[in-house]
């Protein structure tokens, strides 16, 4: 039997960092409770932006949500209007479901921009679920998909693979296409990954990339 990791969480604490960045023995549950109820709503509110991660820092009576996204213009909105908006809605969302209802946070927006979306695996997984959606035959979109992410120079391999009932066939199947190495087991290697679903009438089609972008050493890790 088979055993899969996910090659971010792989290489936590060596070439790759939290997502979210705090430290609290006693009120780590409600922390992590806290995070995934924040990052969820956001991510489903953007999720077809060119939302890329979300990162939540923590420190006394502060909290900073940094959306990173190839379309900032459309969160941020008109003057700022969006961020604005966004802000209050995080604002209710977090105060239904913090511990302490009489502790103040100041809860803070800022909104990233990824100037290269093709090189990123969050954007280019939710691109290919998008295509799917609007019924455009999935082979032709592994190819394109695959050959806009390697058309960047830092992109030495990427693979993309689709599970689940295919052009609406009566059985599931998994087509993947690929090109370029991918060192799964190497540490160093900055191999991004990540997963989305495409929402089908026929059902839900899953959607994984991994990008590789070269091997990241101690002196240019960031």
């Amino acid at each position: 039997m088979s055993r899969k990791i996910n090659p971010f969480v792989f290489r936590l604490g060596v070439i790759e960092n939290w997502r979210s960045r705090w430290f609290s023995p006693k009120q780590y549950k409600h922390f992590l409770r806290e995070d995934y109820f924040l990052r969820d709503f956001v991510y489903q509110k953007f999720r077809k932006m060119g939302l890329e991660k979300i990162e939540i820092t923590r420190s006394a009576h502060k909290l900073t949500v940094s959306i990173f996204t190839s379309r900032p213009g459309l969160i941020i909105g008109k003057s700022g209007g969006g961020v604005e908006a966004l802000k209050n809605e995080l604002e209710k969302k977090y105060d239904a479901i913090k511990i302490d209802p009489k502790a103040k946070v100041d809860l803070r927006v800022q909104i990233e921009e990824i100037s290269k979306p093709d090189s990123h695996a969050q954007i280019v997984a939710q691109q290919v679920a998008d295509q799917i959606e609007k019924r455009l035959p999935f082979r032709r979109v592994l190819k394109q998909s695959l050959a806009k992410t390697l058309q960047n120079k830092e992109v030495k391999g990427a693979k993309i693979k689709l599970s689940g009932r295919l052009g609406g066939s009566e059985m599931s199947r998994v087509e993947w296409l690929g090109k370029g190495k991918i060192p799964l087991q190497t540490l160093r290697a900055n191999v991004d990954f990540a997963k989305a679903n495409a929402y089908c009438t026929y059902g839900v089609i899953g959607v994984k990339v991994w990008i590789y972008k070269g091997d990241v050493f101690e002196k240019n890790k960031s």
